[in-house]
């Protein structure tokens, strides 16, 4: 029995201790990001690197990003570009990562290679490397980097648009522009209106222009009659798969069997539409569109639809 005793004391001091010490270890936060090094590169072209690379973390992170002066201070003018070197720094920082980056010039080329530390763990959870082809592109590579140390996966699991490198752009249907023309199809399902009928095949033309955060462009339609208008769509994310919601203004010539009878009704009027959809495959020279869509037009029909296509921008 007092053995057992024992035991269970052994084990309740071990267990108090353990968690006094994760406790303590998650006082840490922020992330440091070491000087970046280089022998070969302008110290202004580094220190322009540094500067993207240190503003990407914050904007993509909730975590702190530790200032130059404190890391200054503790290095005291040191080198530092190892793991090793890292974790001893982040200890003294209190922080719960570390980031290092060395720049090393191939021919035309400039290599950035990059690790990242967690300092609670004391292990390397990220190594990888990224080329630039000029000096112009580091500021993409920034970003990347910048994005691969915030979900700690390798560059190149993180292509967006926005930070597609100049060779990648090189590779078969990587995407170089951000001007689409496209065509979808599919049907027109009535709500209000176009005399009761079924629904009706569509076909759509797209003149497409893709922005930051935003798609806008001119919708050309054959809908139960001809449709036009100007849309805008908020793009969710900047990856292959992008959700999107957005709204059009336009114009609309709708099919009824009345119009050449003597009746005064109009089957023309401004359209206004709500829209969401996907876009697949956003980081290519194509992609694939799935569009739904609710469509008034202001006309004395009141017509209005549901609008269901898939296409190719």
């Amino acid at each position: 029995m007092k053995s057992f005793k024992l035991l269970y004391c052994v084990l309740f001091i071990q267990l108090f201790g353990s968690a006094g010490i994760i406790a303590q270890d998650n006082s840490r936060s922020g992330i440091a990001v070491l000087p970046l090094y280089s022998n070969s590169i302008d110290p202004v072209y580094l220190e322009t690197a540094e500067s993207i690379l240190r503003t990407e973390i914050g904007k993509l992170s909730q975590m702190n990003v530790i200032s130059e002066r404190r890391i200054n201070e503790v290095l005291n003018g040191d080198l530092c570009i190892d793991s090793e070197c890292a974790l001893v720094t982040g200890k003294e920082l209190n922080a719960a990562e570390v980031l290092g980056c060395k720049l090393s010039e191939l021919g035309e080329k400039i290599i950035v290679q990059y690790f990242l530390v967690d300092v609670i763990f004391e292990k390397e959870v990220l190594i990888d490397q990224v080329t630039s082809t000029s000096i112009e592109e580091l500021e993409t590579v920034m970003k990347r980097i910048a994005r691969s140390v915030v979900d700690v996966e390798p560059a190149d699991k993180n292509v967006e648009v926005g930070n597609i490198l100049e060779k990648e752009t090189e590779e078969p249907l990587r995407r170089s522009s951000r001007k689409n023309i496209g065509l979808s199809f599919g049907y027109l399902y009535p709500l209000n209106g176009y005399d009761e009928s079924d629904r009706s095949f569509v076909v759509d033309l797209h003149l497409d222009y893709e922005m930051e955060e935003l798609a806008a462009g001119l919708l050309l339609g054959i809908r139960n009659g001809f449709a036009i208008n100007v849309y805008t769509s908020y793009l969710f994310t900047k990856t292959d798969f992008c959700p999107y919601l957005g709204g059009a203004f336009g114009f609309h010539w709708v099919v009824h069997d009345d119009i050449f009878s003597d009746n005064d009704k109009r089957a023309d009027g401004f359209e206004f539409t709500v829209n969401s959809g996907v876009r697949i495959l956003h980081t290519y020279n194509f992609q694939i569109i799935i569009n739904l869509e609710y469509n008034y037009t202001i006309n004395d029909y009141e017509d209005q639809s549901i609008v269901f296509t898939i296409g190719i921008l």
